[in-house]
């Protein structure tokens, strides 16, 4: 009810995946695309449909991402201060039920604060890119490449180094009123423990705000070797 309060209507995407995929997001058996759909529906019709689910033992999983606060639930943010001095951050919400995120990383720093629910963040130093297994870059199911790894069910036969990035892991569960600083390109992994969570966050770079994002660069850096002629890729191998 309080959240409908400040809904303008506005349709959201919701990712929306069948029941069997034990609430994981992620790709699909031949990672050609993905297990998940995108749709097109007002924040009510989830607000509803997570709320109609709430004692379903198998629902379909529902998260609704990095949603500007802003723009879908005006009023919200200023009826909710948060004081960071010497910061313009972007807020978002993210609505869902039992859900989980591949470990990813993201330019800005983000400050995450878990407003409905139990939310459970594996956190891995950038240093440990090599352990995670990290899949591909032009293909990832919410913008950032992704670790390919279960973390709720590890394979370290598939994926034995991971065991040496577990040792590196931080762990934190949060609830109603907690937040956690997540430091800008820390890999973390995100978990959703009950049938109903919501979770604000506020991101802000330490670069200019007109610089693109390093991720970017280094794709087109790559698709422009990629077309080079055969004896050009060659050269630039060495370089």
């Amino acid at each position: 009810a309080y959240l409908r309060g400040f809904d303008r209507g506005e349709a959201v995407v919701a990712q929306v995946g069948p029941p069997d995929i034990g609430g994981r997001f992620f790709y699909n058996a031949d990672m050609s695309g993905f297990n998940f759909r995108p749709e097109r529906v007002p924040l009510g019709v989830v607000l509803e449909t997570l709320l109609r689910d709430l004692h379903n033992p198998q629902p379909p999983a529902i998260y609704v991402g990095s949603t500007t606060l802003d723009t879908y639930l005006p009023g919200l943010r200023a009826h909710n201060p948060i004081a960071l001095p010497q910061r313009e951050p972007l807020a978002s919400i993210w609505i869902g039920n039992r859900t989980r995120i591949a470990a990813h990383q993201d330019l800005p720093d983000n400050l995450a604060c878990v407003v409905a629910g139990r939310r459970r963040f594996t956190l891995f130093p950038p240093q440990q890119l090599a352990n995670l297994y990290i899949g591909p870059l032009d293909l990832t199911p919410a913008g950032q490449p992704v670790s390919l790894v279960d973390i709720a069910a590890p394979d370290l036969q598939r994926f034995p180094r991971y065991a040496q990035a577990l040792e590196h892991a931080l762990v934190a569960e949060l609830e109603p009123g907690d937040a956690l600083f997540i430091p800008s390109m820390w890999w973390h992994h995100v978990e959703a423990l009950t049938p109903f969570n919501v979770l604000v966050n506020f991101w802000w770079r330490q670069s200019p705000a007109y610089m693109d994002s390093p991720m970017n660069a280094l794709m087109l850096a790559l698709l422009t070797l990629r077309d080079l002629p055969a004896e050009q890729r060659a050269i630039w191998r060495d370089v």
